[in-house]
């Protein structure tokens, strides 16, 4: 049986897996139900289930041949603390969570390639499919590899792939390096002297200080960054006091900043934390920054991405394959398993329409006919990583 036919019947059954998920979505570590969907169907294929990684990631085996090399492919399985606004029929039924990210159609169809990989059997070695927890948040990714992910389940190569409605449906978008940011936090906390609005010289107004620290931070990028290392600096949340009349002891503002370049990650670090604090002193004030850094830079490896790409034109045509002049300024805490293996990340579009409603949105859903492409993708992927002797 070819791949396409096997999964244009699996079609019915694929489609009610991903709306089952995105009609019950799980926060990242939370995903104690999504976690038992995927188990059950993948004993039923014959793999051999590994659950408990990072609380509710599982990984699926299946051996055939005799051959000693292995590949891994992760799929993310957690949802959006967002209200969906998709009036479907099978919208989230818990208030304030949603799938709108498409982690559930990304999970659909890795299950849909388990599926087909178990019924062909065209391979030699050892499949490992890596179905993650948290990606949106604590960094499932990183917390399977502090439990020895590739060390309970050795892999030669892993790979990864994301939806997007931003660009054509079945259009590959490749890169190699770097190919989604470096994503950190900080929260400046400027401490002033409260008291009456109507009588600011008694008082050392944090709100004013914040304000130029916003500014000063403007310059971070365009004065102290080269022009050719992309790095944003995003000022999100700038909180400070309660009433027109009153000048409150503090304020609070929240910066997210993405870089790809660990250099210049640090010299982000070192500036904010001198504007800060310096912007603060000439006020007569105080400024305490805390810097938090989260997911590191995606970056990928030449070989596999080659592979994917020649996979990719033959799979779907030359002029479905792209190769992208940037990298995107997202986050993807795939990041860490690039740095134990090397593999590659990658996006499949879905737009049909071109007004379809971005990741992160509250009116998002995933495009179900993108779930054999991704399946069948997947199944040559494997075959043609593993070839059958």
């Amino acid at each position: 049986m070819t791949i396409a036919l096997s999964l244009t019947n699996a079609m019915p059954d694929l489609v009610a897996i991903r709306r089952d998920l995105h009609a019950h979505p799980e926060l990242g570590l939370e995903e104690v139900r999504t976690s038992d969907v995927v188990a059950g169907h993948l004993e039923a294929l014959g793999y051999q289930v590994t659950r408990g990684l990072a609380k509710t990631g599982l990984v699926a085996t299946l051996k055939n041949g005799t051959g000693g090399r292995a590949i891994g492919i992760r799929a993310d399985m957690d949802a959006l603390p967002i209200l969906e606004e998709t009036g479907l029929d099978y919208a989230s039924k818990t208030p304030g969570l949603m799938h709108a990210c498409g982690h559930d159609g990304h999970t659909t169809m890795l299950l849909g390639a388990a599926r087909a990989i178990a019924e062909r059997r065209n391979f030699d070695g050892t499949v490992h499919l890596i179905f993650q927890p948290a990606e949106e948040n604590f960094g499932g990714a990183r917390i399977m590899m502090e439990e020895g992910l590739f060390e309970r389940f050795p892999c030669d190569a892993v790979f990864a792939l994301h939806n997007e409605p931003n660009l054509p449906f079945g259009q590959f978008a490749l890169r190699d390096g770097p190919i989604m940011a470096a994503v950190d936090e900080a929260r400046i906390t400027v401490n002033g002297r409260g008291g009456h609005g109507a009588e600011p010289q008694d008082t050392a107004d944090p709100i004013v200080c914040g304000a130029s620290i916003v500014m000063a931070l403007q310059s971070i990028v365009s004065r102290n960054i080269h022009p050719m290392d992309p790095s944003v600096i995003t000022v999100g949340s700038f909180h400070g006091g309660s009433a027109s009349n009153i000048i409150p002891e503090r304020a609070e503002i929240v910066i997210g900043i993405r870089s790809f370049d660990p250099k210049v990650r640090d010299e982000l670090e070192r500036r904010i934390t001198m504007v800060a604090r310096h912007q603060a002193e000439s006020f007569g004030m105080t400024a305490t920054v805390r810097y938090e850094r989260s997911y590191d830079a995606t970056i990928n490896h030449t070989a596999e991405t080659d592979f994917v790409r020649d996979l990719a034109v033959r799979f779907a045509g030359a002029g479905k394959v792209v190769d992208l002049e940037r990298p995107f300024m997202g986050s993807e805490d795939f990041a860490y398993m690039l740095q134990e293996r090397p593999g590659t990340y990658f996006f499949l579009g879905t737009s049909v329409s071109g007004t379809e409603k971005p990741l992160h949105h509250p009116g998002y859903n995933f495009n179900d006919d993108l779930l054999p492409v991704g399946a069948a993708f997947w199944t040559e992927l494997v075959e043609a990583y593993l070839p059958s002797t």
